[in-house]
């Protein structure tokens, strides 16, 4: 049975990414494509590396903490040790995001007490404010 491979084209189209971004993760070792002269071809193990590194890429992780992951694989401590880092890097992610989080609520929250305030002190001094934007509903108010 002969070992099925992919052309630069077919990963570009199949995963909505570019040749440059392709040829970037290549350069930084994150792929490691075999060259028929000029053309590059990719194992289904590169398939699923580049599917795990834009995995990572859409959860947050940086490059190095998502080589320094998919390094692990078949290395020891295995698998078992490529889930426990996997798992301490989404609990640090996790930690990251509710942080930042909390910090739009606060800003929100401030921005409405503002405006609130603008909005008063307008209507006490007889100004008119029209708003060219248009209104955002948060998930709360829809």
């Amino acid at each position: 049975m002969q070992q099925r491979f992919y052309t630069i084209t077919q990963l570009t189209q199949e995963f909505a990414i570019t040749t440059r971004t392709l040829r970037f993760y290549e350069a930084q070792g994150l792929l490691s494509p075999q060259r028929r002269g000029r053309q590059r071809l990719y194992s289904p193990a590169d398939r699923t590396r580049l599917k795990l590194i834009l995995r990572g890429k859409r959860l947050g992780f940086s490059l190095a903490e998502i080589s320094e992951m998919i390094g692990m694989y078949g290395k020891a401590p295995g698998e078992a040790g490529q889930l426990r880092l996997l798992m301490e890097k989404i609990t640090a992610r996790r930690t990251e995001l509710l942080e930042k989080y909390r910090d739009i609520e606060l800003t929100l929250k401030e921005l409405d007490e503002v405006e609130a305030g603008a909005r008063s002190r307008m209507a006490e001094i007889g100004g008119v404010f029209e708003d060219s934007a248009a209104p955002v509903l948060r998930e709360e108010e829809a």
